[in-house]
């Protein structure tokens, strides 16, 4: 069961202060999707909207077609997993597994048992005397064995170690082939994770500036390395993200996808060039005035 989300000119309000803009966007359901973002830009509470946690100030969101907000049949068909937990610190790990297991329909209790025991979670043990770490093993094993058609990750496994963190990326992947539904990962890991997104939705100071599908994402970013006055030349009318100089060297970071005929005049030119990662593009894409 995959469900599709539809956002129109969605705003979010605290008293003065204006978290989101006009923010409007459609997913397709069955799909991977990275929401990148600065500190404060937005991105949990875009989620918090989402997952019902909220509602919003403005604007309309849809997900099967319905208003999520206090929504019974929606709202158990999403799973919202933060980084900080929303877990009662005096219960046991185990009675937080069986409270998941009544929140949501499609929960798989066979799945958890595999993951508790992967991550060697302490079942007896309080929420109050786990690590941080833990913490967030028992975080992304309730969100993976949920199997709710939205599953949302918001830095939920930032506490976790980097072998801990990969094995959570595979064993993601592989539960999407195995049962495919709708994922929004909300993370700054984006070198470790980015290679999972289908669509990647950035916002910068509580707006959309960009959703598109990562490859063409990838593809409108360029880097451009050689001689100082070639690279100026070649770059003249492009939009030029970023630059670094070493010496009589130059690199320039370009966003636009470069023509057969623009490509052609580089390799004339005797200019270097090369892919821009998902990561270097967020950063010039949101970078504030005055950032190094």
């Amino acid at each position: 069961m995959t469900l599709g989300i539809e956002v129109n000119q969605l705003g979010q309000r605290y008293g003065s202060f204006s978290a989101l803009h006009n923010i409007s966007f459609k997913l397709e359901g069955g799909k991977i999707y990275g929401l990148l973002g600065r500190n404060g830009s937005g991105k949990t509470s875009l989620l918090s909207i989402i997952a019902s946690y909220r509602q919003q100030s403005d604007g309309e969101i849809t997900i099967d077609g319905e208003t999520p907000f206090e929504n019974a049949r929606i709202m158990e068909q999403v799973c919202f997993i933060q980084e900080s937990g929303h877990m009662p610190d005096t219960l046991y790990v185990r009675d937080v597994l069986k409270l998941s297991a009544s929140c949501w329909p499609n929960w798989d209790a066979n799945y958890a048992d595999r993951l508790i025991r992967h991550y060697e979670l302490p079942i007896k043990k309080r929420i109050s005397t786990l690590s941080r770490g833990m913490k967030s093993a028992l975080g992304v094993t309730i969100g993976l064995a949920s199997r709710a058609p939205v599953t949302i990750f918001d830095e939920a496994y930032l506490g976790m170690d980097a072998p801990s963190r990969y094995t959570f990326y595979e064993e993601l992947l592989n539960d999407y082939m195995e049962t495919p539904r709708t994922f929004i990962l909300s993370t700054h890991l984006i070198e470790e994770v980015g290679n999972l997104f289908e669509e990647v939705l950035i916002l910068d100071k509580g707006r959309l500036i960009m959703h598109e599908e990562t490859d063409t994402l990838r593809a409108r970013g360029s880097s451009i390395t050689g001689p100082s006055e070639s690279v100026d030349r070649f770059a003249e009318g492009l939009t030029v993200l970023g630059e670094q100089k070493l010496g009589k060297t130059k690199s320039v970071t370009v966003f636009g996808e470069l023509t057969d005929v623009k490509r052609k005049q580089a390799l004339a030119a005797g200019l270097e060039l090369g892919p821009v990662s998902l990561q270097d593009l967020f950063v010039h894409l949101t970078k504030k005035r005055g950032d190094e």
